[in-house]
């Protein structure tokens, strides 16, 4: 169970009195970097005492028993006195820790919490700064799916990956497992059967050892970053640093479409400073990768939902790449500070859309979101829609809404709104700057603006709501908005349906992007009736889109109408993809009717095995569905 005692206490950013005094092995410009100011309830580990500044991990990938076996060695800043080391653990076989001479030590493995795992206590004989656990990851390991080669793309080959956010690095490794503790790493990654592995780090890999893979990552990063993915695995160029690694028969697209990705990066850097991870690289993923992308350092895992052949779907590598400035670069410092990572990077997401792609699309992009956010606001519960969530006693991925996403990046556009952008950028840009590589907090951020945006004015740092914005339920009325008249079009076509009479579908619909129709999806009214569904498939053939926004949205109107002709594709779409934004919303609809959850549960049965852990924990819950089903 979880212990209170044993929660995350981190050092003042200010007092450098402590982090001077702590200690290392090696690596220690980074025992200086600043900690959290706050406590992280998510993390059982005691960096106040014994902080990991760096991890070297050896790895053999074993395919067969589908497990990671082997090592991490930690470095360790102590405190005056340590006596012990605390490292957060779920579902992993702990085999033995020894001292940096391989002598064991004693440690103890603590009760088992659902959402926590279990403490590791290493007790450090005076002297021990570097311990290394033996240990190997177990079926139950969640952060890692092992797919069968018949669940890839190529169909030849057997697929692993991680997937660590928000606290599901401690069941890939053994760690400090909170945003506010950052950890340089390096790995040698052993595997058998000809496969490549890439991993969030520089590749040193050498050619004299064929199945061996080496990595190092030199800048600190939070644990939930280290990422591994091995499969049959090609690269292609895009630009001086970036590229795309991915199955065969998938890399040629995916360099077509995210061939944008140079230019996204000189667009940021333009605006907030320099790229600083080196490479930027998407590796495109199997369809079973739950998220849009995730925004792992050299390289950004991806969903293939985002191929869409014309690179209307390419907002979501705008938003992982904006990650490298806001989130990697500079960390939430827990998890109720996650609208620092994700409402900073939306905010930026649109400033590249709109420097690439033109006003028009960024607009559009913040309309959609203002109406997803809209629709989270009625959905969850009121506490739950500040920016400054509390989360004790709950896993943290019930504060991954739109609240973070889409109130956080309203909260920076009224602060550009309200100062201009010839303020409001060099502050953005001073902020990541002066905060390079450390953990923030809400309420440093609120100093901050006071301090940099306001010239300590308390009178003008009260016209700005600041604690309306960070502290109050829901979204204020005077809120930013965005210019209707990118979507007059497909409003007005959408409007001719709330009669209920036949309609013949818009003419003008042939010639709309992927937002317009998804605008105009989202506004037919609940009660549209199946032939006029029926005649609007007739004309652009949504049940066969292959464009995965358009089609989830059409199937989640499909089934409130019961429009029986989307249902075979409504099954192949559930079992071929699982990314839980698409996922979630339509298990929801089918749930609503009796018919509709046998629906759901027959399909789920068949698609289940194929989905992460993450969006079968998401599933079994909506459906009511035990684990052993």
């Amino acid at each position: 169970m979880r212990n209170a005692g044993l929660a995350l206490t981190f050092f003042l950013a200010a007092c450098s009195s402590g982090a001077d005094s702590m200690k290392s092995h090696t690596h220690s410009a980074h025992d200086r970097a600043p900690l959290a100011e706050t406590t992280d309830a998510h993390s059982y580990s005691n960096p106040r005492e014994a902080r990991a500044t760096h991890i070297e991990l050896d790895w053999y990938v074993d395919f067969e028993r589908q497990q990671i076996r082997g090592s991490a060695t930690l470095n360790l800043a102590l405190a005056p006195g340590a006596k012990r080391c605390i490292l957060d653990t779920r579902d992993l076989a702990i085999e033995a820790v020894t001292d940096a001479a391989g002598l064991p030590l004693v440690y103890a493995i603590g009760d088992r919490d659902p959402f926590l795992g279990s403490p590791l206590t290493v007790e450090l004989p005076h002297g021990v700064e570097r311990i290394s656990v033996r240990y190997h990851t177990t079926s139950e390991s969640s952060g890692l799916q092992w797919l069968t080669p018949e669940q890839t793309a190529g169909r030849r080959a057997p697929y692993l990956f991680s997937q660590a956010q928000a606290i599901l690095a401690r069941t890939i490794l053994p760690c400090q497992d909170s945003p506010g503790v950052r950890v340089t790493y390096q790995a040698k990654v052993r595997i058998s059967n000809g496969l490549a592995a890439v991993m969030s780090a520089e590749n040193r890999s050498r050619a004299d050892e064929p199945g061996v893979f080496r990595f190092e990552m030199p800048r600190a990063i939070p644990s939930y970053l280290i990422a591994i993915a091995v499969g049959d695995l090609e690269f292609r160029k895009i630009g001086p640093r970036t590229g795309v690694w991915s199955e065969p028969t998938v890399v040629e697209s995916a360099a077509r479409e995210f061939e944008d990705m140079e230019s996204m990066i000189d667009a940021v850097e333009s605006m907030f400073g320099p790229y600083r991870w080196g490479r930027y690289d998407v590796l495109v993923l199997p369809p079973s990768f739950p998220f849009g992308g995730m925004e792992n350092p050299c390289m950004t895992f991806a969903t293939p939902t985002l191929l869409a052949g014309d690179k209307s779907l390419v907002n979501v590598i705008a938003h992982e790449l904006a990650h490298s400035w806001s989130g990697n670069l500079v960390t939430n410092a827990t998890w109720r500070d996650f609208w620092l990572n994700e409402g900073f990077t939306v905010y930026l997401e649109r400033r590249i859309l709109e420097r690439i792609y033109g006003d028009r699309a960024a607009q559009q992009d913040a309309l959609l979101g203002r109406d997803d956010l809209s629709q989270t606001l009625k959905d969850i519960p009121a506490a739950d829609t500040r920016l400054f969530l509390d989360l004790t006693n709950r896993d943290p991925d019930d504060g991954m809404t739109d609240i973070a996403y889409e109130k956080g990046c309203l909260f920076l556009t009224h602060l550009e709104r309200s100062v201009g952008r010839a303020r409001f950028d060099p502050f953005l840009r001073a902020w990541f700057d002066e905060h390079a590589f450390e953990p923030v907090t809400t309420g440093q951020f609120r100093r901050f603006i006071i301090e940099r945006l306001c010239n300590n004015d308390i009178a003008a740092a009260e016209a700005l709501h600041l604690d309306d914005w960070i502290n109050a339920e829901g979204l204020r009325r005077d809120a930013p908005d965005f210019d209707a008249s990118v979507f007059a079009a497909p409003t007005a076509a959408a409007r001719l349906y709330e009669s209920g009479a036949t309609r013949e579908p818009p003419a003008d619909a042939a010639n709309w992007n992927t937002a317009e129709w998804l605008h105009f999806l989202q506004r037919l009214p609940k009660t549209v009736s199946v032939e006029n569904l029926a005649r609007l498939d007739a004309a652009y053939g949504l049940t066969q889109r292959t464009n995965a926004e358009i089609a989830a949205q059409w199937l989640e109107n499909s089934v409130r109408a019961k429009y029986e002709p989307a249902y075979g594709r409504l099954e192949q779409f559930l079992i071929g993809i699982g990314r839980r934004k698409f996922l979630k919303p339509l298990y929801t609809e089918l749930a609503k009717t009796p018919e509709g959850l046998a629906r759901a549960k027959a399909i789920y049965s068949a698609a289940r095995e194929g989905y992460h852990p993450i969006a079968q924990g998401t599933i079994d819950k909506l459906l009511g569905v035990t684990a052993d089903k």
